[in-house]
């Protein structure tokens, strides 16, 4: 299970908190009512993910990745639906031992700046670092899959 929870970001002090950042392109093999299957190439590894679709009222939903090579992963990417999406992802470790990955979006949702946090439970605090803004989790124009066939530019 994947349990995160989703912000806009205000400011971009993330950037000297980062201790990482990776180039990431993305693209969906399949999108529908019950799940989305998804190719990821995260730096030089690559990753296929089937993910439920969202529940109202919950910050969990069902996850299965698989990492594969990142040149399978440029295969798979070749198949996929139009509206791949490119982002530059900051991971800054908070407080409380966990970590908020702060996408930077390129391309057709240039501009959006989200910032993620997963957590253990859906009951688990945290302490949100000085850059988090508004929470969007439950807002599904902020997801990946509706950005990649609703981008932000056309917002």
């Amino acid at each position: 299970m994947e349990i995160e929870r989703k912000f806009l970001v205000k400011d971009d002090s993330y950037k000297t908190l980062a201790t990482e950042q990776v180039p990431i392109c993305q693209g969906y093999l399949s999108l529908n009512e019950r799940c989305s299957v998804r190719v990821r190439r995260w730096g030089n590894k690559g990753f296929l993910t089937v993910k439920q679709k969202a529940v109202i009222g919950s910050f969990a939903r069902f996850e299965w990745e698989k990492e594969i090579s990142a040149d399978d992963a440029d295969q798979l990417l070749a198949l996929c639906l139009p509206g791949k999406i490119e982002k530059t992802r900051y991971l800054v470790p908070m407080t409380d031992g966990l970590i908020c990955e702060v996408d930077v979006f390129d391309g057709l949702n240039n501009g959006l700046v989200l910032a993620e946090i997963e957590l253990r439970s859906e009951e688990q605090t945290f302490t949100p670092p000085p850059f988090i803004g508004q929470e969007v989790t439950s807002d599904k124009r902020y997801f990946n899959s509706y950005l990649s066939q609703h981008p932000f530019c056309t917002w």
